[in-house]
């Protein structure tokens, strides 16, 4: 059935104008401008052709069995058209408004109508309350907020699934920095029908999706939730940013799309038991859905550093090493051995006692050597290595290098600075390798990781 809200061959849109200001017209515009390729059909009794196509004055007058129907009208009309919809026996509608349970009691009533409309139809509604959804493998676009205002993410391969659209939206533009994609984005809105547990179940089928992200102010079903994030938690990682733990939060979440408050306590015992990782921001929610797309879990705890700033690789071993949420991990030990094959490859003042620094003298032919001295250490399970482009002799073949270790042993990157630093972020993320422009944020992913392969080790030694 989700398959055809990924993939879906026709799209209505009622309420499409040809008036700029309309939310109806920002959602026909994205539709054309993402390269969907199916079927779009404006729906609008005012007009006969909009941005070239023709024009419906209902769904009445289209085929029956549309795959996916928008409806960017305000709340009373769009709950109105669900019948409609049914009649057409439209598979996924979109309610973009808003002024349902978020707005109060009257608010409540019409979400009831909605669910009493499509009960017992093959007919299940997005939202409402919700910007809409994105899935760039198939060029679908249905968010309300017009191309010249945000950059939409492009092909990848984190799921995301966001309750509140606009965060969601926001998130989306700033992880296009880099070039990070998304296997899609699906804005939950109130959940009167579809919920978070229905969009796990269909990105745990995606072949595109290797990771999924969530970011939720409430659950809609603990003990469903709790099933499900289990169950694909086995296959798939998922991260989960869960707001509202502090009364002040759940409050303005309640406010926000109606959600209501979950013990926070009970919840992160939840999430442990489950497999899931917790994010406490929306830059930890993408970071590990990335890193988790990326990369594979380290087999165990023990991490190498290589940097050619010796101060990097100090902060990166407080880090690595302090205990965050209970997760610390260890500085590898090499032995004489390898020991005496790095300092083959470094000046006599390198250090190559881990963190390794290479010092400014260090080049793109030196990483080379360390890193495939590193992915056949039996005493490494896992490397940060810092691609730092301001050191004279490091140039774009570093990408190739972190590539080719990436490949034999779990690697994380940081590039820290800003022109040259962006730019070889950028093709470290055509390369897909994790990749991140701090400290923290980089041993914060392989934290990550670790977890993930710790919770994965943990399913393995009871069965």
């Amino acid at each position: 059935m989700f398959e055809y809200l990924r993939n879906p061959r026709t799209v209505a849109v009622v309420g499409a104008s040809p008036d700029t200001r309309k939310i109806g017209n920002a959602v026909l515009d994205n539709l054309i401008k993402s390269g969907f390729n199916g079927q779009v059909y404006p729906v609008n009794p005012s007009y006969n052709e909009i941005m070239g196509l023709k024009c419906y004055p209902s769904l009445d007058h289209l085929e029956k069995g549309l795959d996916l129907v928008v409806i960017a009208l305000p709340a009373k009309t769009a709950v109105e058209l669900l019948d409609q919809c049914v009649r057409n026996l439209s598979r996924f509608v979109i309610i973009i408004a808003g002024g349902f349970s978020e707005i109060g009691q009257e608010g409540r009533m019409l979400e009831e109508q909605i669910k009493v409309k499509i009960r017992g139809s093959q007919t299940r509604v997005i939202g409402p309350n919700t910007v809409g959804l994105l899935f760039p493998h198939s060029g679908l676009n249905t968010a309300l907020t017009p191309s010249n205002r945000i950059y939409y993410p492009g092909k990848g391969n984190i799921g995301f699934v966001s309750q509140s659209g606009a965060l969601g939206l926001l998130v989306m533009d700033s992880i296009t920095e880099h070039g990070l994609g998304v296997s899609g984005f699906v804005n939950i809105g109130n959940r009167a029908d579809v919920t978070e547990v229905d969009l796990l179940s269909m990105f745990a089928g995606d072949p595109y999706t290797k990771s999924i992200v969530l970011y939720l102010e409430s659950i809609a079903d603990g003990e469903q939730f709790f099933s499900k994030t289990k169950e694909i938690s086995k296959k798939k990682p998922i991260i989960v940013l869960k707001t509202g733990g502090s009364a002040e939060a759940a409050r303005a979440a309640s406010l926000h799309t109606g959600a209501m408050a979950t013990d926070d306590r009970v919840l992160d015992g939840i999430l442990k038991q489950s497999g899931v990782i917790r994010a406490y921001d929306e830059v930890e929610l993408m970071d590990y859905g990335k890193a988790l797309a990326y990369q594979v879990p380290p087999h165990g705890d023990r991490m190498a550093v290589v940097t050619t700033a010796g101060g990097i690789g100090v902060v990166t071993t407080d880090l690595l090493t302090t205990s965050r949420d209970g997760i610390k991990l260890r500085m590898a030990s090499f032995n004489e051995s390898e020991k005496a094959e790095l300092k083959a490859h470094v000046l006599p003042i390198a250090s190559v006692n881990n963190p390794i620094d290479l010092t400014a003298d260090g080049s793109t032919e030196a990483y080379e050597s360390i890193l495939n001295i590193l992915t056949e250490s039996d005493n490494v399970d896992g490397i940060i290595a810092y691609a730092l482009p301001q050191t004279p002799k490091i140039d774009m073949g570093i990408v190739s290098a972190l590539k080719e270790a990436a490949e034999r042993k779990t690697l994380v990157a940081g590039v820290i600075g800003y022109r040259l630093a962006t730019e070889v972020l950028t093709e470290l993320e055509k390369a897909k390798i994790p990749a991140f422009p701090s400290v923290r944020r980089a041993t914060d992913a392989m934290k990550a990781l670790y977890r993930y392969g710790l919770y994965k080790r943990r399913l393995e030694s009871v069965s």
